[in-house]
This record gives structure tokens, sequence and C-alpha cells, in this order.
């Protein structure tokens, strides 16, 4: 393996290790031993609950092409997971808010479980069916357990500042280094051990069933919706209403749909970027660096939002903006360096300057994470909030199916440049949610004048 890897790996742990030994009592929050108790718990839950989740995504292509699959039939697998969690998505975090988020998270469990399961299944319709189930545990796993958090979190009289704690721990552990770990522990199953690619979906079934087993001993429900009268319909106007009259979480959703969005075509797009002729370039270690850098994103994030007189949504700027940068050096190197016909080979120097800049835009995802979580807790009312974080992730997924579709319809550099795009929109965006909560006093949401409105045409 080239040294270039190796270097940039180094680098990233070190300012990794740096930033978080040089953290001083400015930089750490103080909190209570109770609080440590129930963070400590959650963090638990959820890193299990990514180990899950992280352990199949390498291995799902790749499965379905030992099943003798082509390009076409896997993408059509792939549209059906990002279609299940865009037509299912809302109603199940509907289901939760009214039915209760612990339950959910439960459901999340046993649906996945049940998604890798099918994975022992050469049968087409199988696996189909897997990826639907799959589509609705991806809802669930970024709604539910945030929703069950926030909620939990104030019903126990936390400190709101406290919260902040939580969520960055959350991303540095479970989007950081239980990513590398599980990458690496699939590594051992399916190379070293030569249990095949469908071991680690059978570990992720047994990570996620010792999650579920904690849920269920030691969580207490909570809900968004008391009322018993309320039916799913009923529930969605209750969401649309609260984003069509508070322009913050109209905006907070815009910014999620761009952000995430670009997230997703980078993911689908960073192999044949960095290796357009066929180099060989090792996707392991380059995924566990990226993973790094997502934890060094989580760390100068935890960092910033331990002060309390920084707002998140003055430094979201910069990140977002750097982020566009980021994801235009494609398009820029495309146009200043000559390009290299040669097939195979190692990564090209082009390829090097990208590999950099892709780390940057993942340290910006490591900071985007947690930041995105501190204000979906300030803006999305608590009554509605999974049906309008799953809302938040309609846009995202119809966005996603129409990349997938389309991938190979257009060059590699447009579709940099479309992202680049949509993220220098999303820091405009940020700048004027700024403005507006800056402009506006903190004040509680009149949720009751929203219901009236609703029961008018349910009592009519």
């Amino acid at each position: 393996m080239e040294i270039f890897y190796f270097v940039v790996f180094a680098g990233l742990a070190a300012v990794v290790a740096a930033l978080e030994l040089s953290k001083s009592s400015r930089d750490r929050i103080n909190s209570s031993s109770a609080f440590n108790a129930f963070k400590n718990n959650y963090l638990v839950v959820y890193s299990l609950m990514m180990a899950g989740d992280w352990l199949q995504g390498p291995y799902v292509y790749y499965l379905y092409s030992q099943y003798g699959f082509g390009k076409g039939e896997i993408g059509q697998l792939f549209i059906a997971g990002f279609g299940s969690s865009m037509l299912f998505g809302t109603i199940v975090g509907s289901l939760a808010d009214k039915q209760g988020r612990r339950r959910a998270c439960i459901t999340y469990c046993i649906t996945y479980i049940l998604s890798c399961i099918t994975k022992h299944s050469p049968d087409y319709k199988v696996l189909m069916l897997g990826r639907v189930l799959g589509g609705i545990a991806t809802s669930l796993l970024f709604s539910a357990f945030e929703s069950w958090l926030v909620a939990e979190h104030f019903k126990r009289g936390f400190d709101q500042q406290w919260l902040s704690m939580t969520f960055s721990k959350a991303i540095f552990l479970g989007n950081g280094l239980v990513a590398i770990m599980s990458g690496l522990f699939g590594n051992i199953l399916v190379d070293t051990l030569g249990l095949g690619p469908v071991s680690p979906f059978d570990a992720a079934a047994c990570f996620l069933a010792i999650g579920m087993t904690i849920i269920a001993s030691s969580w207490t429900e909570n809900y968004g919706d008391f009322s018993e009268n309320k039916n799913l319909l009923a529930q969605f106007k209750v969401a649309a209403v609260a984003i069509a009259s508070d322009e913050k979480i109209a905006l907070l959703g815009a910014i999620q749909s761009l952000f995430e969005g670009s997230m997703y075509t980078f993911v689908f797009l960073w192999t044949p970027a960095l290796s357009p002729n066929g180099e060989d370039i090792p996707h392991g270690f380059i995924f566990a660096t990226f993973m790094l850098a997502s934890m060094l994103g989580s760390s100068i994030a935890s960092r910033l939002m331990a002060r309390s007189s920084l707002k998140v949504e003055s430094y979201m700027q910069i990140v977002f903006v750097t982020s566009a940068a980021s994801l235009l050096l494609p398009v820029v190197t495309n146009f200043l360096i000559v390009a290299n016909r040669e097939k195979g080979g190692g990564i090209s120097f082009s390829g090097c300057i990208q590999l950099l800049g892709f780390c940057t835009f993942e340290s910006c995802v490591g900071i985007f994470w947690p930041s995105i979580m501190k204000m979906r807790s300030q803006y999305i009312p608590e009554e509605a909030r999974s049906t309008i974080m799953n809302f938040f992730r309609i846009p995202l997924n119809i966005f996603v199916c129409v990349v997938l579709y389309n991938v190979d319809a257009f060059p590699i550099t447009v579709m940099f440049g479309m992202c680049s795009i949509f993220l220098f929109v999303a820091s405009l965006l940020q700048r004027r949610l700024l403005v507006i909560a800056e402009s506006q006093k903190p004040r509680s949401h009149d949720w009751t004048t929203m219901k009236e409105m609703e029961a008018e045409p349910l009592n009519a």
C-alpha cells in the first residue's frame, strides 16, 4: 500500500488524539452523575445499533454480486431500500410519536434483524423484501432513537446544554470509532476467517439483538402525542402545519435534505472519483480514513457546542461553505491537472488531492450530525418529532433514488458540481435561519392552536 494513505491516516489520528487529550474545562460540560449514567446507557445502545448498520454497508453490493446479480438488478435493490424509506418512513415515524419511541426502537431492531436474515437467500424476491425492511429500519434509526433521547432527556430534568454532549459523543463513537471497528471486524469475518460475505449480516443481527435486550430492560417509554383519538392522518397534519407555519422548521428540513443528499451522492461517487482508470486503491483503508476524519469533525463539534456563547447556526455556515469547496475539487482538478489515461497502477496526483478534499468533507459530516441534532432539538415540536424528522427524509430519498437511477447518465464532475451547489445553497439557508433565530425571542410554540386547527375538520 502506498505510503500516502498511511500518512493521511496517521495525520488524522494524531490530530484527533491531540484534540481529545488537550480538552480543558472550557471544552467540557460539567454534568451530574445521574446524567452520565443516562448518557452512557444511550451511547452503548446507539453504538450497538450503528455497529449493526455499519457491518452491513461494505458487503451489500458484494453479496448481491456473489449471488450472480448484475449492476442493473443490484441498482433496483438499492432503489427499493431508499424507496421504502421514503414511502413508509413518515408512517413509522408518526407511529413512533403515537405508539411510543421505545417501542419504535425495538421495532427497528426486529425489522433490521429480519432484513439480515433475508441475506441468506439468493432469491431476488426475498432480497427485495430484505431491502424494503431495511428501508423501514433506516427511517426508525434516524428518527426514533433521537426522538426518544430528546424527550427522555427533558423528562428527567437535565440541562439542555448537556444534550449536545450526548449528540457529539454519539457521533464520535457510532459514526466514527464503531464504523472503523465494524469495517475491520467485517474484514476479519469475510477474508481472514473465510466465513463468506453473509457473515457480517449475521454479526449485525447479534449486535442488534443485544441492543434490543438493553432497550427492553432499561429504557422507559415516552410519547410525542398523548391524545387518544388522533389518527395517522391527523398526526401527519400536525407535522405539515408545524413545517408550514414555522419558517425555521422548513429551513432546517431543506438544509438537512441538501446536505444529506450531497453526502449520499458522495458515498456512491468517491470510488470512481479516486480510481477513474481502474487504479488500485485500498477501499477498506480509505473508508476507515474517512471515518477517522468524521471522528475529527465530531471532536471539533463537541468543543464548539461546549461554548454556550457560540451559536450552532453561526458556525454551520462555515461548515457548509467548506463542504461545498471540498466536493468542488474533482471539478477543479479535472480542468487544471492533465488526466492520466493509463489503466491500473496506483492513485494519481489528482486522486491524492481529491482524497484530502474528501477527508475534509467527512470532517464536515462529523460536525454536521451533532449540530443538526442540536438544532432539531431546539426547533422541532416534541409531539410530532419523529413524524417531522421523517418528513425531512422524503426529498432526500427521492433525490438519492434519482441519482441511483441516473448515475451513469452524467459525468462525475457534473454530479460533484451539483452537490457543491446544493451545499452552497445550504449555507445560504443556514444564514437565513440564523437571522430568523436572532430576530425572534425564544418562545414556546402554541401547539394548542394547531391542535384546534386540525380538529376542526374532524369535528365537522
